[in-house]
């Protein structure tokens, strides 16, 4: 589906949850462009997360729906719905520690190409040089022999996004993708993070506390609280507005 403001890919409606006497989610409706990178800000608590679950079937909402490019993929299951083309960067890397970065790269084209009778033989799979190039595009060419265990942060991270895109995915949604990466290092894993995205023509959803990241790397971004969405917009628009510098930026949670 397109509109004027482009191809229309992940749209979530009406999205309702609620855990006990906490709104998680209420009303939800939020839609993603093709070629946006879509930021999510708000205290902790306000449901950020939790949207980024349903949207990649960790949770189920009571109510509303979620699309990608006009089919439901509300309520399936999570592999299903990576098979469809949205896939996810955790907060804390999904990595297989014992396994090299480049076997952990062969293992996910394994997944993805369905080569079962080559998951002893990693390096015979055909995609290993598809895979090899991932690991260029997000500079992580350099330790691709070493043990997922070994990388610092910054590089785990880096990889787990590699991974991800592995699966060759129309969507990536990452909760604060340079979380646990030393100060210093945050700007060069988050560009190099957006270079690979753009090279590989991924639009995505990040969740974000550090309000200068979003400032540089959002396309859109919206403030989530209490479940509800109140606002949407354009990074320089958002961030200076009066409500937002008040009750988000200035509430002590966000750099």
């Amino acid at each position: 589906m397109s509109t004027d403001k482009g191809t229309l890919l992940l749209q979530a409606e009406g999205l309702k949850l609620r855990f006990g006497g906490i709104i998680a989610a209420d009303g939800i409706n939020l839609s993603l462009y093709k070629g946006e990178h879509l930021a999510i800000i708000g205290p902790n608590g306000a449901g950020k997360t939790t949207f980024l679950n349903i949207c990649t079937g960790y949770l189920k909402p009571d109510a509303g729906k979620v699309t990608l490019n006009g089919r439901e993929i509300t309520g399936r299951p999570p592999r299903s719905i990576t098979r469809m083309g949205v896939a996810r960067a955790f907060q804390i890397p999904q990595l297989f520690t014992g396994h090299t970065v480049l076997e952990n790269m062969l293992l996910a084209a394994s997944v993805r190409e369905r080569h079962w009778g080559l998951l002893r033989n990693l390096m015979r799979i055909p995609e290993r040089a598809e895979m090899e190039h991932l690991l260029d595009m997000v500079g992580c060419a350099d330790v691709r022999d070493r043990l997922a265990s070994e990388l610092p942060e910054g590089k785990r991270k880096l990889v787990d996004i590699a991974v991800a895109l592995a699966l060759k995915p129309e969507v990536l949604l990452m909760d604060e993708p340079t979380s646990g990466v030393a100060t210093a290092d945050k700007f060069g894993v988050m560009e190099t993070l957006m270079k690979a995205l753009r090279e590989a023509g991924v639009s995505s959803v990040f969740v974000e506390h550090d309000m200068e990241m979003v400032g540089l790397y959002a396309t859109r971004v919206a403030v989530w609280a209490q479940g509800i969405i109140q606002m949407t917009g354009e990074p320089k628009t958002v961030l200076n507005d009066p409500d937002v510098i008040r009750n988000v930026i200035g509430s002590g949670e966000h750099a």
